[in-house]
């Protein structure tokens, strides 16, 4: 079966379960796509089992690796959505969390990493399985950042308070930078390479990386505005805005910056410029269509693959006890790092209890913590580190995003304020 084969297979499961979510379940439709993924695994595996005749779980395994999602993601698709998702930030509400925001995609990313790494370790040793703390500290990175384009997809079907839409956008967007070093310091560390963690080490590449991410991402975005701005071919614009996208990722993993923070800091640049200024008076809703549909479609791969992925992770029973301690872990961690830094918070902006509620069951884990546990290099720990994360990415995004306007609702009642989100992908009115 070619690739373009798979491809239109994908897309038919898509606009079959899209159209039955859209009449019976009205779930958030990546969750519905991820759900079902998930369950069409799971008749795969049964058919292997009771019918030893057609093993579909080979075949589904083989095309599933063959996909590489760790490459597709990381290497480009990642670029898009942080981008897609960036064009939705108000800058001056992100100014006012910025404090809060570089605190919790820094210090709370760190902080949870610690937490779960020697929380991890003791579920592992619990459930009679010895792995070294320096792997479980590797997990730790993979399963410390929340999800950009799960919580983006989310913050989009609620309402939620300006500043606090903001603080939980921007720390979803930042943190990925972050997390990225973060695992590739832990993996360097696990291997042996212990000076990697020594005399600042890290906290220098996270300043220097993100940095110099951040400045070449602002550079990028207000180039890109300065050419836009006197475009008259509406499909030239949105071509601009593509290559702004993976030309700025791609510089930036060239130069050795953080690839995630440049990408994220031209797509704010370039929202939140005046809207005057455009030659194009229709510029915006060419932006809006163009970039919804590549979201959607790419959230729809993704979210797709997720499912499928557990065909190619090996869930052995001496993983069970660790996997079902990993995801209150999670939780617990998600819950200290956020309540940690509460004083990062601007006095009076928010309430701050509800903040920090809404904040940790936000947190939910997605495609990035998927991609980097799948980048690790074999060893005898791979599969079980691989399970865990897995089993905890499912859970947060199934259970946490289902419940979430619920909890939400709880949370702030009546009281939620009908939010804007990018000027650009917003406002589609002529100007």
């Amino acid at each position: 079966m070619s690739t373009f084969d798979m491809a239109s297979l994908v897309f038919v499961f898509a606009a079959v379960i899209g159209i039955a979510n859209e009449r019976y379940l009205r779930w958030p439709r990546v969750i519905a796509l991820l759900i079902c993924a998930l369950l069409a695994s799971l008749v795969i595996m049964a058919v292997g089992v009771f019918v030893g005749s057609i093993n579909l779980e080979e075949l589904a395994q083989h095309r599933i690796e063959g996909a590489h999602l760790p490459r597709i993601l990381l290497d480009g698709v990642l670029a898009l959505l942080l981008f897609a998702a960036s064009l939705h930030v108000d800058l001056r509400e992100l100014r006012s969390q910025a404090w809060a925001v570089f605190g919790l995609a820094t210090l709370g990313v760190i902080l949870a990493t610690v937490l779960l790494g020697f929380g991890i370790f003791a579920a592992f040793r619990l459930g009679g399985t010895g792995i070294p703390l320096a792997w479980c500290f590797v997990l730790g990175a993979v399963l410390a950042p929340t999800d950009a384009v799960a919580v983006e997809g989310l913050l989009r079907r609620v309402q939620l308070p300006g500043s606090l839409r903001a603080l939980v956008s921007g720390e979803a967007l930042f943190n990925d930078g972050t997390a990225v070093i973060l695992f590739f310091s832990a993996l360097a560390a696990a291997g042996g390479q212990t000076g990697v963690i020594g005399h600042g080490h890290i906290a220098l590449s996270l300043f220097v990386e993100g940095a110099a991410g951040a400045a070449l991402g602002g550079a990028a975005g207000f180039l890109a505005y300065l050419v836009m701005r006197r475009v008259h071919d509406e499909n030239l614009a949105v071509t601009i805005s593509l290559a702004l996208a993976l030309s700025t990722y791609r510089l930036a993993v060239a130069f050795g910056v953080s690839g995630p923070i440049a990408v994220v800091v031209s797509g704010i640049v370039l929202a939140n410029q005046p809207a005057k200024s455009f030659a194009l008076p229709k510029l915006r809703a060419k932006l809006v269509t163009f970039w919804s549909l590549v979201d959607d479609l790419l959230n729809t791969l993704l979210f797709i693959l997720m499912g499928f992925e557990i065909l190619a992770i090996d869930v052995s029973r001496a993983v069970i006890l660790p996997l079902l301690l990993a995801v209150p872990l999670a939780f617990a961690a998600r819950l200290i790092s956020v309540f940690a830094l509460v004083p990062l918070l601007p006095r009076g902006s928010l309430q701050k209890t509800r903040a920090v509620a809404a904040l940790t069951w936000l947190g939910l884990r997605g495609g990035i913590s998927i991609a980097l546990v799948l980048t690790l290099p074999p060893t005898p720990y791979q599969a079980a580190l691989s399970a865990v994360c897995y089993g905890v990415v499912i859970f947060t995004i199934v259970v946490q995003g289902l419940l979430t306007p619920r909890v939400l609702q709880s949370l702030y009642g009546g009281k939620l304020d009908h939010a804007s989100a990018s000027p650009i992908l917003n406002e589609t009115k002529p100007s």
